[in-house]
């Protein structure tokens, strides 16, 4: 079992960043791809971002790339979501989650284990 818990979120400015990190315990993260998903209200959830632990291999969804940024610390197992340049089409719910390494990075059905989420809202 591995239990995630996301941190970080909370209200920003357009324009303006946010650092979230997602602590892991259970099981150390060295053999999972980590994902970052959102899911804005009467929305469903879309993939953000994501990295293969082992290799560092990095994934983002069009809509990030170039603002957001994946990272890990192995020595703390934790994964971080470092978001740059905010828009308030950004703001969701941040959810972070732990597959199988060799994975679809991109597809929620990959994933098997699942933070509580933290919100981030991006004002105008």
């Amino acid at each position: 079992q591995v239990q995630l818990v996301e941190s970080g979120g909370g209200l920003v400015q357009a324009g303006g960043s946010l650092r979230l990190s997602c602590a892991a315990s259970g099981r150390t993260l060295s053999s999972y791809a980590m994902g970052w998903f959102r899911q804005a209200p009467g929305k469903e959830r879309e993939f953000v971002a994501a990295i293969r632990w082992s290799a560092g291999s990095t994934y983002y969804a069009h809509s990030v790339k170039g603002r957001f940024t994946i990272s890990r610390d192995n020595a703390k197992n934790t994964v971080y979501l470092q978001m740059n340049s905010l828009k308030p089409e950004d703001t969701a719910v941040y959810y972070c989650a732990a597959a199988a390494p060799l994975t679809i990075v991109e597809l929620t059905t990959s994933y098997d284990y699942w933070g509580q989420g933290t919100q981030v809202t991006v004002s105008s």
